[in-house]
């Protein structure tokens, strides 16, 4: 499926106000000759509809239901997106290539697709973009899939945060970034510029990322409408920030079911899915598109072999609700039994100083390495050469770096909590442990250690595990659900 055609401007290339407030004109009925009395009521002419703008007749069936993703295609004349630079500004490379399994389900993904009539106008909205230095996987998870769109021929435009030193306007991935705020004043600043974009251009659809606080941008347009969520944060933003700040977090999110009631929502997982139905969201307006994974740039590689020791390996943000106190403290108890289990730790973020101070107070300054920020290729070698990636995390969405190391044929450990019990298939890719069970992730690090021939075996079933996801596919599912959200009207 691609773009046949260039966009059609039915506006004669004027920008137009789209739908940003309800119109009150109505239909003037027929004045009835003189003397008809009261014979029966005038008759009306019905106003004529317009025709939808949908893009693809709406498709048929429920919502909600299950359908398997559909298996590998040939490549499509015009259908590849184009190369990207890399996530942190490294040389070009290809986007998702190589097979693609077929026995991935996604919820409500629909197999038949009809092809695309012109391209759609996208209004994104999300609190970072793939520069920021705060950015982490709800970025990785954006860019990959609407930067493939705009790939295709679709218009986006990403609105947000910006950084000290940060350009204010950009293009990333084909997509038209304007960033304005910061990290801690994007919630009022980013309505004002959603709002002037919304009167100065022409957009089919607003897309809201919610991975941080909800803006409630349903309050600025009928447009039609469409929430994605990686995860909510619920009561485990209390383990996270202070109790006022949890406080705001935990009382914006008990406001989306009303805000969001017209809204489409697009849920990374199952679990994420779960929460929003148990929120009050309809089921039936959730759609589950599982995340991808770059299978041919995370692969294998016999160049780079599994380090001589057993090495774990913690990739992500440092903040208190990762867990990543737990890996240092398991770590402690294994190393009473293995001296030789070390733990490296890639990623920054405001928690980084406690943890250097824990990993001081336990003796274990020498087996705990932190690593700062690490750009792709280097990530992918210690993915590579880690026995195994650890994420003892109280709630995720997904776990992009469990998947991400799948494909590098590196098993997991990871919490058994929302999201990484479906990015970790317990016995098969990796383990799952008891969330904050030092002692449990303990013996895990400890029964990989004590045996290489379960890291592999482990790491093959991660591998075949990966295979079958893709951001191609990801990306097209998003494709045909926004299609479908514009069929429907919103």
């Amino acid at each position: 499926m691609g773009i046949v055609g260039p966009p059609v401007d039915r506006d004669g290339g004027r920008a137009r106000r789209r739908r940003v407030r309800p119109s009150t004109r109505g239909v003037r009925p027929r004045r009835r000759p003189r003397g008809q009395g009261d014979r029966g009521a005038p008759r009306v002419r019905p106003p004529r509809r317009r025709r939808s703008r949908a893009l693809a007749p709406r498709p048929r069936g429920r919502g909600g239901e299950e359908h398997l993703a559909p298996g590998p295609r040939r490549a499509r004349r015009g259908g590849d997106a184009p190369a990207r630079r890399d996530r942190r500004g490294g040389e070009a490379r290809p986007l998702v290539r190589g097979r693609q399994g077929a026995r991935v389900r996604e919820r409500g993904a629909r197999r038949g697709r009809a092809g695309v009539r012109r391209a759609v106008r996208i209004l994104l909205v999300n609190w970072n973009d793939r520069e920021n230095p705060h950015a982490g996987g709800a970025e990785i998870h954006l860019h990959e899939i609407f930067g493939r769109l705009a790939g295709w021929g679709h218009t986006v435009d990403l609105v947000a945060s910006g950084w000290p030193g940060g350009a204010a306007q950009t293009v990333l991935d084909g997509m038209r970034v304007h960033r304005s705020g910061g990290r801690h004043s994007f919630a009022l600043r980013a309505r004002a510029v959603v709002g002037r974009l919304l009167h100065t251009r022409s957009y089919d659809i607003l897309v809201e990322d919610i991975n941080k606080l909800p803006l409630y941008l349903t309050q600025l347009t009928e447009l039609p409408f469409c929430v994605i969520v990686p995860h909510l944060f619920g009561a485990t933003a209390f383990a996270e920030a202070s109790w006022p700040i949890a406080a705001v977090v935990w009382a914006a999110e008990q406001l989306i079911p009303r805000v969001y009631r017209r809204a489409a929502f697009h849920a990374i997982s199952d679990s994420t899915r779960d929460d929003l139905v148990r929120r009050g969201i309809p089921r039936q307006r959730v759609e589950v598109i599982y995340p991808g994974v770059d299978a041919a740039w995370y692969s294998p590689d016999g160049g780079t072999p599994r380090a001589g020791a057993p090495t774990f390996l913690y990739v992500g943000r440092l903040k208190r609700y990762k867990g990543v106190e737990t890996a240092v403290r398991a770590l402690a108890l294994a190393r009473a039994e293995r001296p030789d289990v070390t733990l490296e730790i890639a990623g920054q973020g405001d928690d980084r100083f406690r943890l250097e101070r824990l990993a001081r107070a336990l003796s274990q300054v020498d087996a705990v390495r932190f690593l700062g920020f690490v750009p792709d290729a280097e990530k992918r070698r210690l993915l590579r050469r880690a026995w195994a990636v650890v994420l003892p995390s109280q709630k995720e969405g997904w776990g992009i770096s469990n998947v991400e190391a799948a494909a590098c044929g590196t098993p997991a450990l990871a919490s058994d909590s929302p999201g990484l019990r479906e990015s970790v298939r317990h016995g098969e890719t990796g383990f799952l442990v008891p969330h904050g069970d030092e002692r449990a992730l303990a013996d895990r690090m400890l029964a990989l250690a004590a045996e290489p021939a379960l890291v592999s075996r482990l790491g093959r079933g991660a591998r075949a595990f990966a295979e079958q996801l893709s951001w191609e596919r990801a990306a097209r599912a998003t494709e045909a659900h926004l299609q479908r959200v514009i069929a429907q009207g919103g």
